[in-house]
């Protein structure tokens, strides 16, 4: 019989997944990902089942990397709360199996691990596209993926100002008293980010907050949120004026919203840049479309299985 998986708890996660450790695991999957062979990594675009009865969805997320050995699904529901809800928007568990006899391996938490590997993706969008000398950070949006993305933002760029907007300013608020660093709070959209270098998007909108006009020719966008194909955070001007960054072509065009109902293009996968296939037009107004995928919780899941193992053997080694 197999052993029983490892239970790896939401406060375990935090302390085992780190940005440094994490963006270069990231940067090569996304690359692999994009070479497109079939054998090496597989994943399926996201299946989703609607929970209609409360406004929510469950997306199952397998992926395999072959050269790795590491098989994954995480289970995520989401949900369009009220504004106000007590409740959480997502809730999220991952599985990591051993792919040789098929038993799982470890049940983790998955919010962490969706919000880290999120936001490690959106920065390294912004390595590769935001515009040299960049000083003002825009986020739209105040909940955990706000929070994961100041973060990183905070690790690895330098800013000389950050804004934030919430369509309730009470989140705002406390989203910049939570934070390490002064933080402006915006009583606005269009205020936060006008002349903004970098945009982050994380809200909750099905309609678009974002407009073309408010964008400072240049500007790089990391949109993270609406991620079903009736939900956008930006409009039509942005996405068909911006050139358009994913992290799945397949993903895109079957999930985003701001992709399909815009009718924009997709330049490239962030996977193509990093593989020197296709350019980064740091001079351009850039759109990076997040989706989430499930290499980026492979890879999460198997770095926080392997720091947990480590630490486990340096406890039992102890006198």
């Amino acid at each position: 019989m197999s052993e029983l998986p490892a239970l790896i708890r939401q406060d375990e996660v935090q302390g085992l997944l780190h940005y440094k450790d994490l963006i270069p695991r990231l940067q090569v999957a996304l690359g692999n990902f994009s070479k497109r062979d079939g054998t090496d990594v597989i994943q399926p675009v996201r299946s989703v089942i609607p929970l209609q009865k409360y406004h929510g969805f469950l997306g199952v997320m397998p992926a395999y990397i072959a050269h790795e050995d590491i098989l994954c699904t995480k289970m995520v529901c989401f949900y369009q709360r009220e504004s106000g809800s007590s409740l959480p928007s997502t809730q999220a568990t991952v599985l990591l199996f051993d792919p040789k006899v098929g038993n799982v391996k470890a049940v983790m938490d998955g919010e962490v691990i969706t919000a880290r590997r999120t936001a490690a993706v959106s920065a390294i969008s912004a390595q590769l596209l935001m515009p040299f000398g960049s000083e003002v950070l825009a986020i739209l949006g105040a909940g955990h993926q706000a929070v994961s993305h100041y973060n990183v933002f905070k690790e690895t760029c330098t800013f000389k100002e950050v804004r934030v907007w919430s369509r309730r300013r009470e989140a705002a608020e406390r989203f910049a008293s939570s934070v390490v660093g002064p933080v402006t709070v915006c009583d606005s959209a269009e205020g936060a980010v006008k002349g903004a270098d970098v945009i982050v998007t994380v809200t909750g909108a099905s309609e678009p907050v974002l407009f073309g006009q408010w964008v400072k020719p240049g500007a790089h966008v990391a949109a993270v949120g609406a991620c079903r194909p009736d939900w956008r955070e930006m409009d039509d001007v942005l996405m068909r004026e911006a050139v358009v960054y994913v992290d799945s072509r397949e993903g895109a065009v079957a999930e985003s919203g701001d992709v399909i109902l815009s009718g924009a293009e997709v330049f490239a996968e962030l996977g193509e840049v990093l593989n020197g296939t296709r350019p980064a037009h740091r001079e351009k107004t850039t759109v990076f479309k997040s989706l989430g995928m499930g290499i980026q919780d492979a890879v999460s899941a198997k770095l926080v299985y392997d720091q947990w193992k480590n630490k486990q053997e340096e406890e039992d080694q102890r006198p």
